[in-house]
């Protein structure tokens, strides 16, 4: 039996039968990684974690941060290149690690996905209504609180999902188009905030650093993790991918350089023009803004904001389906996930029921509860495909590999253990809740997925 459980699945992830449309390039997987990692991090998690972790050195800990991601995007882009496949971090632990070990990986990036929608839905509704205020447009607190905040529904948190789901729907190369789009007005916003505050930054910020020392650095760089997490979605495009073996680690690598700078940027400037305990707010950079006394440029800044907050949710929604779709189409999910339309060659059944149900978590739930286990998921995952380097180089030495991992075993190493010291950096409620939705993994894989996985079915079926 526990032969059976770490099953190796065939290198050979392609399934012509449910196969997706190749309509995505090199550039569409930048803009796609910029649509995801440029968001939240810049216009909501720098100014929490500078304010309450790290202060002015919150510089610091993108930089810590952001050398974990990019331990992580080597890895992903070498298998990415290598094995291929939609399902991004659980296929390459199906390939690696075995059955078992991939559907806790899977499970565990459903979760990952879907409560990075539904938070960044919440603080998204929240900016729309900030900017309806502003035109004199007033929401009753009914309709944009959830009962937990004293109303019934926070109706532009459901309305977003839903939007995006139908987006979605219609198919891949539309869906980055739009993002596409959005990025370019990301970034213009990203440049106005950079430009205005590099003329008013006052050193005396900078004074006081590290106010809550190297504990308070590393806690700040486990926060602010939250901002990376976009990248990995890239390789749930692998089977929409033209050329992939090429274009994903140019995607992957490139996007997240790209996005760290910016981050390191926007984080140094943002605590040199107003003290970093005034940073505590939801709105961070347009409030800063505001202090300094530009408020058509905060106006801007505002909208922006929504702009990216949509990419973010959009490439995050795409990477959940993804895994899904992979995870259903191996038989561990029933089929209803992998089913594709023929005319869209989406996964529509998939894509609306989910955004039902991602929809119902943000329009209902806190933004801090859905928020706590985003990044241990992650990290967790990020953890394993970095091990998943190690392991497939020393069991399959044969394997083409189009992009390498340098400095191999080294540097996925030191990703392991820079993504498991963040980890113990995170709150122990988190921890907790993390343990509970493993074991409720654990129990459907026992009882439905095990008996259902088609590597199962065929290996029983085979001669003994």
């Amino acid at each position: 039996m526990l032969r059976d459980l770490f099953r190796i699945k065939p290198l050979v992830l392609a399934h012509q039968e449910t196969s997706l449309r190749r309509s995505l390039g090199a550039f569409d997987l930048i803009l796609l990684g910029i649509g995801a990692i440029i968001g939240a991090g810049v216009f909501v998690i720098t100014g929490i974690a500078a304010a309450t972790k790290g202060g002015p050195a919150i510089t610091i800990s993108y930089v810590v941060a952001g050398i974990a991601s990019l331990f992580a995007a080597l890895a992903y882009a070498e298998l990415a290149s290598s094995i291929g496949g939609c399902g991004s971090a659980y296929a390459y632990a199906y390939a690696g690690f075995g059955e078992f070990i991939a559907w806790l990986i899977g499970w565990n990036l459903i979760l990952e996905y879907a409560m990075s929608v539904a938070t960044v839905a919440i603080g998204w509704s929240g900016y729309v209504n900030n900017l309806l205020q502003t035109l004199n447009i007033h929401i009753p607190d009914a309709l944009q609180k959830n009962p937990f905040e004293g109303g019934v529904i926070n109706f532009l948190a459901f309305g977003i999902v839903i939007l995006l789901s139908i987006l979605l729907s219609i198919g891949t190369k539309q869906s980055a188009r739009f993002n596409a789009c959005i990025v370019f007005i990301k970034l213009a916003t990203v440049a106005m905030f950079i430009i205005v505050a590099s003329q008013h930054v006052n050193p005396a910020n900078w004074s006081n650093f590290a106010p809550f020392g190297w504990t308070g650095i590393m806690q700040g760089a486990a926060l602010v993790f939250f901002a990376y997490i976009g990248f990995d979605a890239l390789s749930t495009a692998a089977e929409e991918t033209v050329n992939p073996q090429r274009n994903l680690p140019i995607g992957i690598i490139g996007s997240l350089i790209i996005c760290t700078f910016i981050y390191i940027i926007v984080s140094a400037l943002l605590t040199g023009i107003v003290p970093y305990d005034t940073l505590n707010v939801q709105s961070p950079v347009s409030d800063a803004l505001l202090r300094l006394g530009f408020p058509i440029a905060a106006g801007i800044i505002a909208a922006g904001a929504i702009a990216g907050l949509t990419t973010v949710m959009l490439v995050m929604y795409y990477g959940f389906t993804r895994v899904c779709f992979a995870i259903s189409r191996d038989g561990l999910l029933p089929k209803f996930f992998s089913n594709i339309n023929h005319r869209t060659h989406t996964p529509i059944s998939l894509i609306m029921l989910s955004g039902i149900v991602i929809a119902l978590i943000a329009c209902f739930t806190p933004i801090d509860r859905v928020a706590e286990l985003v990044n241990i998921g992650t990290l967790t995952a990020f953890a394993f495909v970095c091990g998943g380097i190690v392991i497939l180089r020393w069991t399959k030495p044969e394997m083409h590999r189009p992009f390498k991992t340098p400095w191999s075993p080294v540097l996925p190493i030191l990703g392991v253990l820079t993504c498991l010291y963040l980890m113990l950096n995170l709150p122990s409620i988190t921890w907790w809740r993390f343990v509970i939705w493993t074991i409720i993994g654990i129990i459907i894989y026992f009882t439905y997925s095990r008996q259902k996985s088609l590597l199962n079915i065929k290996n029983n079926s085979q001669p003994k």
